[in-house]
């Protein structure tokens, strides 16, 4: 048995050290590596959640004399993903990369639970109360101290939003109820955008089957963390995806999102992406997600019953989010094969926006090809940061 244990040590540590270096990085030195200037950031939510940011804030090649100011974006993850989601690939194939090198402030955001933002100003992660939310709370907290903040720091008065998968949904839940807020923003990137799920094909479908029943989910799932980040995942990335086994780990990563069938993944990067990817969520959250697909709408979680929803809401049934109340200039990017962001979804989702700039359609993407196809910034990319220039500088 310690014979066993000694060559897994051994096979482990090898392992990792003839791994690329960025499966052991975190995101700042992740930028840092790619030849970037960075800068780390703590803020501090209206609850008391302490989230981690990073922010770019010029591109590669670009003299620290340059104080010309310039269009503030933030870029937003997606469910169970971090800022990771944004600089995962090869700096001309990352958006957070292209941007600062189009000459974009950029900033990246990490909501509550995910790995840089495990902190609060009194509970601890190990408490139940610290994962007693969903993505409610990351659009009533988390996106506007953040949002807040960028535009503080940079001292300016509006920015401009780009947000993938859970990324969208917040930013739809939280611009449409929070008006203030959404006057600060000036284009609403939706990547794979996401608000009703009623369609979708991931699995999260099966797990609806059980959304409402909290004493089973709670005996499956834990009241706690759902999918932790762990180093196990860094180990298996380094260890298994490599040669034939490639095609498996694709699987592996997508079996929520959906399967990469266009190849339009570079497969070399597999192991950064494992090693980064899940970086963490709450149960609840997911539970959230799961009651979409049964309810077919667009709102705050559902405790259960009519008695505990009244409690909370002063009502039986959940408040819906009413999209058709934001006016933020909205463009939308979604793929055919996306399980996730499924079309018949997207185009309720569509019907909703008051005012829409254009809706692209990508017929080969699934829902992680908008921040890991090797093609994306010709598919989708341009065209967005196009609109943003040419808004910011006429």
């Amino acid at each position: 048995m310690i014979y066993c244990l000694i060559t897994l040590f051994i096979t482990f540590t090898s392992t990792l050290a003839q791994a690329d270096p960025e499966v052991n990085m975190n995101v700042s030195q992740i930028i840092r590596y790619n030849g970037y200037k960075v800068e780390e950031y703590k803020v501090i939510t209206k609850d008391g959640f302490v989230l981690g940011i990073q922010r770019i804030p010029s591109g590669k090649h670009e003299s620290a004399l340059n104080k010309t100011a310039k269009p503030v974006v933030f870029l937003q993850h997606g469910l169970l993903g971090s800022s990771f989601n944004w600089v995962a690939n090869l700096p001309n194939q990352s958006l957070a990369f292209i941007m600062a090198d189009a000459g974009f402030d950029v900033w990246l955001g990490n909501v509550r639970g995910n790995i840089y933002s495990r902190h609060h100003v009194f509970l601890k992660p190990s408490q139940e109360e610290f994962w007693a939310w969903s993505y409610d709370e990351m659009a009533k907290y988390d996106l506007p101290a953040m949002i807040e903040f960028a535009l503080r720091t940079t001292h300016q008065s509006q920015l401009y939003y780009v947000g993938f998968s859970q990324g969208t949904m917040i930013a739809f839940a939280s611009f449409s109820s929070n008006h203030i807020l959404a006057s600060k923003i000036k284009y609403f990137a939706a990547l794979a955008p996401v608000a009703n799920v009623g369609s979708i094909k991931s699995p999260i479908r099966y797990l609806s089957y059980f959304a409402y029943d909290f004493q089973l989910i709670s005996h499956l799932l834990g009241y706690y963390e759902f999918l932790p980040g762990k180093s196990i995942l860094q180990w298996l990335a380094s260890y298994l995806c490599r040669g034939k086994l490639d095609p498996y780990c694709s699987n592996i990563l997508f079996i929520i999102a959906g399967y990469d069938d266009h190849n339009g993944i570079n497969k070399t990067r597999l192991p950064i992406y494992l090693s980064h990817t899940p970086a963490g969520t709450s149960v609840r959250n997911m539970v959230h997600f799961a009651q979409g697909v049964l309810s077919h709408r667009f709102q705050m979680f559902d405790y259960g019953n009519p008695s505990d929803n009244l409690k909370y809401y002063g009502q039986p049934m959940p408040p819906q989010y009413s999209i058709k109340t934001m006016n933020v200039p909205t463009i939308l990017c979604s793929g055919r094969r996306d399980w996730l962001a499924d079309p018949r979804d997207v185009s309720w989702l569509q019907s909703r926006i008051q005012n829409l700039v254009c809706h692209d359609v990508t017929e080969s993407y699934d829902h992680l090809d908008f921040i890991w196809a090797s093609d994306a910034l010709n598919a989708v990319y341009k065209k967005m940061i196009k609109y943003f220039l040419r808004d910011y500088y006429n």
